[in-house]
């Protein structure tokens, strides 16, 4: 493709995005879609070995089994695909973008959507690496009694015993202007660590941890899924711009709005979200420690990290 105007272009995500940015930007100075420069951003990130909480080498489940989410939406028409709880293929945000484009439905989870990832022709593979293996077995038995293999009790136990190693309710969120003016975002992650097997975060929840609109901006988030998902926490805040809200006033109020749901959390709640307006303009928050977003358009030889805004959210403390 031959390099065209870039007419507002803009391509940004959260701060483990960094490392697929500049294949996104690629595409978009060369005429590209949103959609498919935020699949390819998400796609580097699912490979990449060093992130554990998104696609190849993600923390498992309690019994050790990867299970990815993945959403990919186009705010153009709205179109949307999700994948939840895939297991054995490291893509998902591809198996998202064929269920969108391909299928009647927008969700397919568990054996579903493998056995569609293998009908589009992606490849079957252990997502369980020998160094996330030991984390998840030294993770999981450092809380028990005895043996792993000796537990017989209610997995339900396990998820008030065992901690995500990381705090990082890790995701990659990834949102796009293309020069044609149109907007998407794409979600990825393995979610929490140590999840109770078939547990669907916000991720791919459209409205929850998902959403773009042409009109009125695109999002998505990362944090304690349980939190947003009871918020509705991105339809929340794109409906605020809709009513008229300055679009930082919009992602502050809608976050403040979950404190009484983050207070069952106290401990533990943290949400992060990224914000794109119709105009390309990029905006972070976190109600956690300092964090940043990164982002690329005309003129920038690499991605430019940004600091995030910080919401309050009193008596929530994330212990690490």
């Amino acid at each position: 493709m031959a390099t065209v105007p870039l007419n507002g272009a803009v391509i940004a995500g959260s701060h483990n995005a960094e490392i697929g940015l500049p294949d996104g930007w690629r595409i978009l100075a060369q005429g590209g879609s949103a959609v498919e420069a935020v699949e390819a951003v998400t796609r580097v990130v699912e490979d990449n070995e060093a992130d554990h909480s998104v696609g190849y080498t993600g923390f498992p489940n309690l019994i050790g089994d990867v299970q990815l989410d993945a959403a990919i939406m186009d705010g153009a028409r709205r179109r949307v695909g999700a994948v939840g709880a895939l297991e054995g293929y490291r893509h998902p945000i591809t198996v998202a973008r064929a269920v969108m484009e391909k299928l009647p439905h927008t969700f397919l989870v568990g054996a579903g959507a493998a056995r569609f990832a293998d009908e589009i022709g992606q490849t079957a593979e252990d997502l369980l690496t020998d160094e996330t293996r030991e984390i998840w077995r030294s993770g999981i038995a450092g809380h028990l009694p005895g043996k792993l293999e000796m537990f017989r009790g209610p997995l339900a136990q396990l998820t008030a015993l065992a901690a995500d190693p990381e705090h990082v309710h890790g995701t990659v969120n990834v949102v796009a202007r293309d020069a044609q003016g149109d907007l998407a975002v794409a979600v990825s992650t393995s979610g929490w660590a140590w999840k109770y097997p078939g547990r669907i975060g916000d991720s791919p929840v459209i409205g929850t941890g998902i959403y773009a609109d042409n009109r009125y901006g695109a999002a998505g988030c990362t944090g304690l899924g349980e939190v947003s998902i009871r918020g509705g926490l991105v339809r929340d805040i794109i409906s605020r711009i809709a009513a008229g809200q300055d679009a930082e006033a919009a992602a502050r109020a809608a976050i403040e709005d979950l404190l009484p749901i983050a207070l069952d959390f106290p401990d533990s709640a943290i949400m992060n979200t990224i914000l794109l307006t119709p105009d390309g303009q990029v905006r972070s928050f976190t109600t956690g420690p300092a964090l940043q977003h990164v982002s690329m358009r005309a003129g920038d030889e690499a991605p430019v990290r940004s600091d995030s805004i910080t919401v309050a959210w009193p008596g929530v403390e994330l212990q690490r």
